[in-house]
């Protein structure tokens, strides 16, 4: 038997298939999540030097949705981040299994007005959503400081520093109200526990942008320590509107001038 015959009643071997890349989630919906990879400065085109924070922004994917008809609020949750599958629960196992997709460590929902084109499993990036020179709010989880006293906390100046009362060096000072009432009011600033809250920047300029490698620039700090969780948003706050230089002088007053019609020519 030759050795067509032999592959005759084979099935032909075709190559593997290659996975079909998400969606992109719509652009207007301007919201992301990175981590702070730390800080750097840098000169822009007028040559000032600018401290700029480095995020890795995304990708991101869609992880659910949320419908006013169902939920009783509309919002869109994102996904950023691996975690090994040993780490994960079976409620978000489910979620993952659904969409085909390696577990995710973070989670976070964010309301909107309109979820029209959103679905399960699409991909949010970084260039789609952001560009140079546009304001951002940026949000984390501030460092932790332990238990800290009144001027590592709040800024006292604490009390003066002679006639022997070193013990009264950074003491807070008085916090009793009066006699008859003899209690400390509640939201008192006293030493405490420092730290640990959500903290917000907003109207944050973006600098740069790196698309190729997911990462933006933007002039400033941002709360958290390297590696922790941003989530970056559209800024809610009212932005400035471009510069427009004008002439003076005898330049605006040429350009304001109108021009005459050329005169024709003599024969």
């Amino acid at each position: 038997m030759t050795e067509e015959n032999k592959n005759a009643g084979e099935l032909p071997q075709t190559a593997p298939q290659a996975k079909a890349q998400p969606a992109e989630m719509p652009s207007g919906l301007k919201f992301l999540m990175g981590r702070k990879i730390g800080m750097t400065q840098m000169f822009n085109a007028a040559g000032e030097l600018l401290a700029v924070t480095v995020v890795q922004a995304g990708p991101c994917r869609v992880m659910y949705t949320r419908t006013q008809e169902k939920d009783g609020y509309k919002a869109v949750c994102l996904g950023f981040g691996h975690m090994p599958e040993k780490n994960a629960n079976s409620a978000r196992m489910g979620v993952f299994k659904k969409l085909d997709m390696k577990p995710v460590r973070n989670f976070r929902e964010f309301r909107v007005n309109d979820i029209s084109g959103v679905q399960a499993g699409q991909v949010a990036s970084l260039a789609a959503r952001f560009a140079e020179g546009e304001y951002v709010d940026l949000q984390g989880v501030s460092k932790g400081h332990g238990f800290a006293g009144g001027m590592k906390r709040y800024n006292f100046r604490g009390g003066p520093a002679s006639h022997g009362a070193s013990d009264r060096e950074r003491a807070p000072g008085s916090i009793g109200s009066r006699r008859s009432l003899g209690r400390v009011l509640p939201g008192q600033r006293m030493a405490g526990h420092m730290g640990v809250e959500t903290v917000s920047m907003q109207k944050i300029k973006v600098i740069k942008i790196i698309p190729e490698e997911n990462v933006m620039l933007v002039n400033g700090s941002v709360p958290g320590a390297v590696g922790g969780l941003v989530c970056i948003t559209k800024t809610v706050k009212k932005t400035p509107k471009p510069v427009q230089v004008k002439a003076k002088g005898k330049q605006a007053a040429a350009k304001a001038a109108p021009k005459k019609a050329a005169a024709p020519a003599k024969k």
